[in-house]
């Protein structure tokens, strides 16, 4: 297998990269000091095909390969974890339309989503089942040709900015998939989550009382909502491993250029073993995670199927940023406690990776099912 970048793939990073270096790094402060993520910034992103970067050319889409969408949400990363999540979130939405949507379903959110109209929101985890979905509460009601949704939903990255959601319930036949819009009577959307970091993602509850959503909506089979849902976290488990391979890229950038700065006891610190270790141990996590993503895409590209490899980069993924940022920190010593410095927001947002799209215990649960079916043992939760 070869991982190396064809023309348009090379072309396609370079046009990522410049536009992220303008357009979101220098905001990155001001969306985190603001908490909210700037419509314009989204339009722009929106104007240069990204947010519908995975869908095809008739809905209006970039119709990226999976290889150039990992360059896009990594460049996203690079440049701010915050806003970078609102994107994922939406992409992620997209995503289960696009790949279990019926034709009128796809034409009719698809291209509002590319052309930045409508932003998507992805509803799977309850208070009472974040990493067991299988354990929903929220009952989906047959009523005519329609389903009454009720129940509650917690952790919706772009809750109330989204104008799609898809929201999972449980039906008479099993959990199923909908999609919902945002001014369906008896949708709510609760108050902001107060988080630690990516503070430029509103993150909020979804409230769900006698929801009326046309059978119409449902998205794939009824009953088969779990299958639409675990396929999609294998996209969503790749494109959070780039978003965490761009964040430690931005964290190893912010610890060389402050020991190339720095000096103590006459010297630059980037002269002292110490930091040089540090610096080195965070490269080889990246170039690592770099290979496991590369590896996961390219099984993407090729149609094969990737879900172990993508679990397997979003679990390191987000085990190598917070190292890294953590490091990083260090080489900053006191500096890096202020919050006037970048790598404390970066710090902040590093910590939330190994947490959403499903915890680094669970995911380290589907890596030791897949060890272990070999020899015939059984793993579960």
């Amino acid at each position: 297998m070869d991982f190396t970048l064809n023309e348009e793939q090379q072309m396609f990073g370079q046009m990522f990269g410049d536009f992220m270096a303008k357009e979101v790094a220098p905001r990155a402060e001001a969306i985190d000091a603001e908490g909210e993520t700037p419509s314009e910034l989204l339009e722009q992103a929106a104007m240069q095909g990204f947010l519908g970067a995975i869908l095809p050319e008739d809905y209006m889409g970039a119709a990226l390969d999976m290889t150039s969408y990992t360059l896009l949400a990594e460049a996203w990363g690079r440049a701010d974890l915050s806003s970078a999540t609102v994107f994922h979130a939406h992409m992620m939405t997209a995503m289960a339309i696009l790949a279990h949507g019926t034709e009128d379903q796809k034409a009719t959110y698809l291209e509002a989503m590319a052309m930045g109209e409508k932003l998507g929101a992805f509803a799977l985890t309850e208070p009472a089942a974040g990493s067991d979905p299988a354990g929903m509460l929220t009952e989906a009601k047959p009523d005519g040709s329609d389903y009454l949704l009720n129940g509650v939903k917690s952790w919706v990255t772009n809750a109330g900015r989204a104008g799609t959601y898809v929201v999972f319930a449980r039906a008479p036949e099993g959990v199923t998939g909908f999609i919902v819009d945002a001014d369906t009577p008896g949708l709510k959307v609760g108050g902001r989550e107060k988080t630690l970091g990516l503070r430029g993602a509103e993150i909020r509850a979804l409230y769900l009382d006698h929801a009326r959503v046309p059978a119409a909506n449902v998205l794939g089979k009824v009953g088969h909502g779990l299958r639409v849902a675990l396929s999609t976290m294998d996209f969503a488990h790749l494109s959070l491993a780039a978003l965490t391979l761009g964040g430690a890229e931005q964290a190893l950038d912010l610890g060389v250029q402050f020991a190339s700065e720095r000096k103590q006891f006459g010297v630059l610190i980037a002269k002292k073993q110490a930091i040089q270790n540090y610096l080195a141990d965070a490269k080889l996590k990246i170039e690592a995670l770099r290979h496991l993503i590369e590896h996961a895409s390219w099984l993407a590209v090729q149609g094969k199927p990737y879900s172990f490899e993508a679990t397997m980069a979003k679990l390191y993924g987000g085990q190598a940023i917070y190292e890294t940022a953590n490091t990083m920190i260090q080489v900053h010593g006191g500096y890096g406690y202020i919050v006037d410095y970048p790598i404390s927001r970066l710090y902040r947002d590093a910590r939330a990776m190994s947490i959403i799209g499903g915890s680094a215990e669970i995911q380290r649960v589907l890596v030791a099912r897949h060890v272990l079916a070999e020899a015939g043992i059984e793993v579960k939760p």
